[in-house]
């Protein structure tokens, strides 16, 4: 057996232990590289996400810390405003929770009516939410939306009663009105997602449901 000189610096004494060892190693072993790490967020589901904004006709109960004649209930109005004391309207439609409290802070802040306020906004009475579904359903007509959560497509037309027999299920159309006033259509392959053709349209944003969405499955042709 060969031995190493006494005089074999230590670096250099591991080093040929190192050598050694991956001699005796099997051919060809190496470490598995790692897989690339999952994207941030990727398992989320888009239903756990929902986050509900305010829409006009909300009643909300506003609060100013240490203000009390401050403190109100107000109504959103059709033009998605709010009415406050001394700050007049404040347009909140649209909005998350959060998002509210800081445009109103900001406009006491601004208007330079406080210095720093604290604003908590709760919602006293939800606006009707509602979508309608026409054309080849069992029960066409308005659908009432969850109030803190969603709806897709698909539990929309269960909940008119599912497709007739002469429903044409894989060109669903889905009307919406943005908040500039133009119109989007999107087209949905119910039927797919029902057979499993096309899961990955699962999570798609398209798929869940806003108020004022109207829903229509065309005829077949037969």
């Amino acid at each position: 057996m060969h031995r190493l000189p006494r005089c074999l610096p230590v670096t250099a004494a591991l080093g040929a232990f190192l050598w050694a060892f991956a001699a005796l190693a099997p051919a060809g072993a190496q470490t598995p590289p790692a897989g690339p790490p999952a994207p941030a967020g990727a398992a989320v589901d888009a239903h756990k996400d929902f986050i509900y904004r305010l829409t006009n006709t909300d009643r909300l109960r506003i609060v100013v810390f240490g203000e009390p004649d401050l403190s109100t209930l107000s109504r959103i109005d059709a033009r998605g405003n709010v009415n406050l004391y001394l700050v007049g309207d404040v347009h909140v439609a649209g909005l998350t929770i959060n998002e509210a409290q800081q445009v109103i802070q900001s406009a006491y802040r601004d208007g330079r009516y406080l210095r720093d306020p604290q604003v908590t906004v709760s919602v006293e009475d939800y606006a009707p939410r509602t979508v309608t579904v026409d054309g080849q359903v069992k029960s066409p007509g308005p659908i009432s939306l969850p109030t803190e959560s969603t709806l897709t497509v698909y539990q929309a037309i269960i909940r008119a009663g599912g497709f007739t027999d002469i429903a044409k299920g894989s060109a669903v159309t889905v009307t919406r009105i943005l908040p500039d006033g133009t119109k989007k259509i999107f087209t949905v392959d119910v039927d797919g997602l029902i057979k499993g053709r096309d899961r990955n349209r699962g999570s798609d944003d398209t798929l869940l449901l806003e108020p004022g969405d109207i829903i229509y499955v065309p005829e077949r042709l037969i």
